[in-house]
This record gives structure tokens, C-alpha cells and sequence, in this order.
């Protein structure tokens, strides 16, 4: 099935709304003002089952100037436009205007509708309709058709019936494929039901019980129910007119927000855009505000030209935006359309130029991050699906879901194999540089298996536990050394689980303090030592002796006095050693008693 939104573009009273209703049998006038005046003031929707595979949702627009924000609110997310002029009017301002927002917004088909027909003698019909062809000349509507109808009489309404078919075969479809969006065009509260939001599917598909977020909020919403043309259904699809009732941080929900899957997207302050200005109107100047209208949104924004037809957007509130993104900039007075564009970066650095935001894509975004990008970091910034990216990332280092830039990566391997020969050349009693120092001070943003990657592409690089050294890197003591060492290992091995202090036996081991500690490091790296405290270490037998000791009381309950007993130690050592057996899961403390796990 192929879902397909039809809007209709024009001045005020060439017959948009009749023509609707003409074609639909909906009146799409729901407000009390609305029929008291006889104008369109708010979005009105109805839908048509052209073919029993193509369903037609339209979208009916204001065409007063003064509700040309309502025309924007509905006129984004619109497939096929119905160009309205009116046989007895020919082209006014509005016409002129939603003709431009259309042609910058990128809609692609349309058709030409010439109203009011039965007001108009044949001779002043087809001056209107030549009129209507050179006004369309060179536009995407140049070659569209140009049907004359008569909502009062019904006259061409199969012949328009017939063009919005022809035309409805050859438009591209939505992709249900892509990441859910769904712009926000109508919130309210419906008796028994709750809260209500409508909006054109642009992207994805949405499903009942699916949990969504409205941005910029960052609100949480469970999907309750969905309709499409007023019937219920399981799921919507990309290009459908949906009503979603949902629960959740309802209550500020408003036009203009956007619906995402949760946890997917976050609303922008700042975008690059490709921009193009009207013929006639004035280029932007910097710092100038703007009205900025993209999806059902309208922001006020500050516009800084970057060159070359790119501009920089600074948004007094956030939006959700992906590059790829359709917008409308209006004066901020006098309010006219002057232009529109496509949102090219949404995370732009501090200075961006024309030549960056040309060549931008998945390989220099990942190049500009400090250690490289997440797949899903990557998404958020792009809005591409993850198959896209990893076509993208050919030329890109691939470790999981982490892509990096091949000659940072490649930089990364040299800097590594440098810090570990400075790290040997000073302190050559150490047995390698700690991994983590390494990964916390060039790779803190990305995941461990990065530094993993890198050693592996290494191969003079050896990782022994979390030690990383140059494979030519060996232990070379000297004699005074290696007696200190034997020293220092035999005072912790005879002293049994009454230990002496840590700072005691290095000042008594024959060498300076520095050395001591280095050759203190060797032996816990060795495993030969094992530290509990700050000041208190053990020889690995002591250990292990008491590892079996505790064993033979397993399953039972003890206290301080009587692990004392068992021990011979005084509560100096006991505690100290009590809190490590806890660490490493051999005890496990309840309330002033322990359990042997």
C-alpha cells in the first residue's frame, strides 16, 4: 500500500478547502471561526482511497498571509502538492508565496488546479491557465498538469482524480525503513482516551506500546493506540497521517515538537545549512534574527553567513534536526519568506567553512572526534540507518561499534609504542606501564577494546595483565638490587599473617627509597606480595594458607575474637585482612558477624 499526502498550496479563497471536500466529502474547517468567517485559519486534514493500493491523506492549508505559520506547520511532510489558483482571480501574493516555500522545501510533484471554474467564461479559463503555465515555467511544476475543476459543480474532478493517480504512481514513497520521526502538527485531549498527537509518519514506523520521546523535552511517552484516517490500527508507517494516543510526560506536549524512537535522537541549538535565497530579497546580514521554520516548528533564529550559500543558524530553543532536513527562514519584519534550505551539520564546530561542509559525511565527522565515534553517537548526529554508516565507514578503523579514523588510529600505535619507551628509559625496574594511565589520558571517550585494537596492531607492543611493555623490554637488576628484592620478599614471607610495616621493610632493604619502591612494584606485579592496605602487605603464601584455613570453616558464621583465635593475630591485622577477604569474596560480612562463602 502506498500512502500518499496530497497538500494543497494557494491564496486565500481560491477554493482550496471546497476543493477538499469536493474531492473527500470532509469539510476540514473544524473550528467555530472558521465557518463564522468562511477563511481557513488552522490545518485541515482529510484522506481518499484512490486505488485499492493507493491511500491519498491531504492536507489542507490556510492561505491568508497573516497564517502563513500554520501553512508551514503542514506543508513539510507533503509528498504531492495541489497548486491552487483561482480562474477568477489568477495568481495573487499568497499564491506567489507557498509556491516558493514549496519549490525551497524540495517537493518534487505536484499538480496545477485551476478552481472556479464555473465563474469564468472558456476564453478567460485558458488565459488563466496559460498564465498558470509561464508562472510554473522552469519549476518542478513545469510539466505537472494542469486540470480546471469546479468544486460547486463537481466539473474535472475525475479528471483531477485521474491526475493525483498518474502522479501518485510516480512519487517516491516515505521509508518505513529509516528512523521513526514524526512531526507534531495537532496535540489534544480526547474524553476516555487522553492525550492525542497527530502528525505526517515522515520516517519509520511506530508501533502500540512502543516507548517514544518528544524533543526537545526529552519526554517519555508510551504508545496507548494508534489511528490512520480514523481506524485503529497495530502500527503506522512512513507516509501515513497518524494519531497516536499516549501516556506518559504528556502534559507539555505541543506543535512543533518531534516524536523519535526513545534514547535515539537530542533536540540542536546550532546547525550549518546550505542556503538558498529568493530572487529579490535582501542577503542575510550576521547576527540578523530570523524566523526559522522547520517540520511543524517555528523558532526564532540568529543567522551567521559562513560563504558560498552556507549559513550558520543559532536557534533560540532547540529543535530535533538531522542533516538532510527542509526549512523555511521568514524576515523577522517585516514577516515575508526569504528563503530556505537544508540542514547540512547539526554538532558544527566552533568555525566551519564552505569547503568542510562540502566534503562533510561519516568519514570527517569521525575524523573531527577526539577518539573516534559510536555507531550509535554516529546516528544521532547523521540520522542515517547503521547499514549506511558501515557502507560509509570502508576507509574507516572498525573495532565493534567504534569507528576511527585510520591515520588517527595509526598515529595512536606510535604514540603508545613512544610513551612505553620513555615510560622504560625512566623507570627501567618497572615491568611495564600500566594500561589504564595510558587509556586515561589519550583514549578516556572511547570503549577498552580500542586500546585493545591497538595493541594488537602493535607488534613490538606485549600486554602481561594490565601492563603494556616493548617486547624488548627486559628486568635487568643490579647486584645490589637483586639482594634488596630477596630482602624484601623474605621480611613479608617470615613474618607470616604479623606483618611489619610496608615502610619498614623498604627502609631496611639496602637500597635508596626510590629503588625500593620500584623493586616493591616488581614483586605485587609478580604476585609474589599482595597489598590489602595502605601500609600493610602480604607474601602470597600467607595468603593462601589463610584462604585454606577459611575453607575448612566454610558455611560457618564467625566474629573479630574468634578469626583472632583461628589466626593467632591481634585486631591490628584482623580488620585490615577481614575488609580484603570481603573484597575478594571469600567472607561476606552480616551485620557484625561473617559468613565463609
Amino acid at each position: 500500500m502506498l500512502n500518499l499526502i496530497v497538500g494543497t498550496a494557494g491564496h486565500i479563497d481560491h477554493g482550496k478547502t471546497a476543493l477538499v471536500r469536493a474531492l473527500t466529502g470532509i469539510d476540514t474547517d473544524r473550528l467555530e471561526e472558521e465557518k463564522r468567517r468562511g477563511i481557513s485559519i488552522e490545518l485541515g486534514f482529510a484522506h481518499l482511497s484512490l486505488s485499492k493500493d493507493i491511500q491519498a491523506g491531504f492536507v489542507d492549508v490556510p492561505g491568508h498571509e497573516r497564517f502563513i505559520r500554520n501553512m508551514l506547520a503542514g506543508v513539510g511532510g507533503i509528498d504531492l502538492v495541489l497548486l491552487i489558483i483561482a480562474a477568477d482571480e489568477s495568481i495573487k501574493p499568497q499564491t506567489r508565496e507557498h509556491f516558493d516555500i514549496c519549490r525551497l522545501l524540495g517537493i518534487a510533484s505536484g499538480i496545477v488546479v485551476i478552481t472556479k471554474k464555473d465563474l469564468v467564461d472558456p476564453d478567460i479559463l485558458e488565459l488563466v491557465k496559460l498564465e498558470a503555465s509561464e508562472f510554473v515555467a522552469g519549476s518542478f511544476l513545469e510539466s505537472a498538469p494542469i486540470v480546471a475543476v469546479s468544486a460547486k459543480t463537481c466539473d474535472g474532478l475525475d479528471e483531477l482524480k485521474a491526475a493525483i493517480l498518474a502522479a501518485a504512481k510516480t512519487v517516491k514513497s516515505k521509508d518505513a525503513s529509516r528512523h521513526l520521526r514524526l512531526p507534531i502538527d495537532r496535540v489534544f485531549t480526547m474524553k476516555g482516551h487522553g492525550t492525542v498527537v497527530t502528525g505526517t509518519l515522515v520516517s519509520g514506523a511506530v508501533s502500540v506500546e512502543q516507548e517514544l520521546e518528544a524533543h526537545p523535552l526529552s519526554a517519555r511517552l508510551r504508545v496507548r493506540g494508534i489511528q490512520v484516517h480514523g481506524a485503529a490500527v497495530a502500527n503506522a508507517r512512513a507516509g501515513q497521517r497518524t494519531a497516536i494516543n499516549v501516556a506518559g510526560e504528556v502534559d507539555a506536549l505541543s506543535r512543533g515538537m518531534m516524536l523519535t524512537a526513545a534514547g535515539l535522537f537530542a533536540p540542536v541549538k546550532t546547525i550549518d545549512t546550505k542556503f538558498t535565497l529568493l530572487p529579490g530579497a535582501k542577503p542575510l546580514k550576521a547576527r540578523a534574527p530570523v524566523h526559522f521554520h522547520a517540520g511543524t516548528a517555528e523558532i526564532v533564529a540568529e543567522a551567521r553567513p559562513i560563504g558560498e550559500g552556507f549559513v550558520r543558524f543559532v536557534l533560540r530553543e532547540p529543535l530535533q534536526l538531522l542533516p538532510g532536513d527542509r526549512f523555511i527562514v521568514r524576515m523577522f519584519s517585516p514577516v515575508i519568506t526569504i528563503g530556505g534550505g537544508v540542514v547540512v551539520d547539526i554538532a558544527p564546530p566552533r568555525k566551519s567553512t564552505p569547503e568542510r561542509l562540502r566534503a562533510i559525511g561519516v568519514p570527517l565527522i569521525v575524523k573531527e572526534s577526539a577518539n573516534g565515534m559510536s555507531i550509535a553517537d554516529l546516528i544521532a548526529r547523521t540520522g542515517l540507518t547503521q547499514r549506511e554508516i558501515e557502507a560509509a565507514a570502508k576507509d574507516l578503523v572498525v573495532v565493534g561499534q567504534w569507528l576511527m579514523d585510520r591515520a588517527w588510529f595509526d598515529a595512536l600505535v606510535l604514540r603508545l609504542r613512544a610513551a612505553l619507551k620513555d615510560f622504560h628509559k625512566k623507570t627501567p625496574l618497572l615491568a611495564g606501564l600500566p594500561r589504564e594511565e595510558f587509556r586515561g589520558r589519550e583514549l578516556a571517550a572511547a570503549p577498552p577494546a580500542v586500546l585493545d585494537a591497538v595493541i594488537s596492531a602493535a607488534k613490538d607492543i606485549v600486554a602481561e595483565g594490565e601492563l603494556l611493555r616493548l617486547r624488548s623490554h627486559t628486568l635487568h637488576l643490579k647486584q645490589d638490587e637483586e639482594a634488596a628484592i630477596a630482602k624484601i620478599e623474605a621480611a613479608f614471607q617470615s613474618a607470616g599473617l604479623a606483618v611489619p610495616s610496608t615502610n619498614e621493610v623498604l627502609a631496611n632493604c639496602g637500597v635508596d627509597p626510590a629503588r625500593a619502591k620500584s623493586l616493591l612494584q616488581i614483586l605485587y606485579r609478580t604476585a609474589k606480595l599482595k597489598k590489602i592496605s595502605e601500609d600493610l602487605t602480604y607474601h602470597a603464601t600467607a595468603i593462601d594458607q589463610l584462604r585454606a584455613l577459611l575453607a575448612a570453616h566454610k558455611g560457618e558464621t564467625f566474629g573479630v575474637g574468634e578469626f583472632k583465635d583461628w589466626t593467632g593475630i591481634s585486631r591490628k591485622y584482623a580488620i585490615p585482612l577481614l575488609e580484603f577477604l570481603d573484597r575478594e569474596r571469600v567472607t561476606r560480612r552480616e551485620a557484625d558477624k561473617r559468613l565463609v562463602v
